[in-house]
């Protein structure tokens, strides 16, 4: 095997972000769900034998040194491969969006790089890679549905009564993005919400808490606002998800969007139950 192509990397969207404290580095303490849907970006990856690394992007204008180069370094330096790998980058996603594109392409990078450079390492060990690029990579490694809490590193899916039932979204992503560090560094962030249990959301699931973000990105970015304001004309009770400004909600199947603004991008999904590379790295070495 010497390529893979279309590889997925889907997005997320927090059902609820809640922060409930600061650690002294400065770090912020969240709890959040994590859900996957099928909006995705698309990877190809062809072995290249001199042992480099290169990307291209395939369509619109991606920095060509992102995640999924770093991501690829890292685990070439960590495993000392001598293959290098040429990847090419359909970008679906928007940025600076919360919905973890690049991260998400990280963590797809490392899965098809394991499996193509014949590495064969542990989802422990790729875990521990992933959360140093950032932390929502080790989420998408996982590829589960998942209850989140620290600065994002500890992961608890989602089964029983707390998983997630089928569902249908629309996502709206106005022209505007946002900065994560200026959300997190403003002064008026609420960072004391109290601590809440899986067992919380199960009882409520697709109404449960709220995202704590989302007035200071409202007061840095106006279109946010709007595009709430866009779906409750439509009916709909949106909410933010991350630290972007992207927004949605809950739709039937036979939802209408009507006239789209101009540099909008709005897309309808499905949630995902498993991310479509679940099970390509093993859980344990073998043996």
């Amino acid at each position: 095997m010497r390529t893979l192509y279309d590889v997925p990397a889907p997005a997320k969207l927090n059902l609820f972000l809640h922060i409930t404290g600061r650690r002294h580095d400065g770090y912020h303490l969240l709890q959040s769900v994590f859900m996957l849907i099928d909006w995705c970006d698309l990877l190809d990856f062809d072995i290249r034998s001199d042992g480099q690394i290169s990307r291209e992007d395939l369509e619109g204008s991606v920095p060509c040194d992102d995640l999924c180069t770093r991501a690829a370094r890292l685990l070439q330096t960590r495993t000392a491969c001598p293959r290098g790998v040429h990847i090419g980058l359909r970008k679906r996603l928007p940025a600076q969006a919360g919905m973890g594109g690049g991260s998400s392409d990280a963590a797809s990078t490392l899965l098809a790089l394991n499996r193509l450079w014949g590495l064969q390492l542990p989802l422990p060990t790729l875990l521990e890679l992933g959360l140093q690029l950032g932390a929502d990579v080790p989420f998408f490694l996982q590829g589960r549905n998942a209850w989140v809490e620290g600065i994002g590193e500890k992961i608890t899916p989602l089964s029983g009564a707390a998983a997630l039932p089928p569902q249908r979204w629309i996502v709206v992503k106005p022209t505007a993005g946002l900065d994560t560090s200026r959300i997190f560094s403003a002064p008026n962030l609420k960072r004391d919400t109290n601590s809440a249990t899986i067992a919380g959301f199960a009882a409520a699931h697709y109404d449960f808490g709220r995202n704590d973000l989302q007035p200071v990105a409202q007061a840095l970015c106006p279109d946010v606002t709007t595009a709430l304001d866009w779906l409750e004309l439509r009916g709909l009770q949106g909410r933010m998800t991350g630290s972007g400004s992207a927004v949605f909600a809950r739709i039937s199947h036979d939802w209408t969007a009507g006239n789209i603004p101009d540099g909008w991008q709005v897309k309808t999904c499905d949630n995902l139950g498993l991310h479509p590379l679940a099970g390509w790295a093993p859980e344990k070495i073998q043996g």
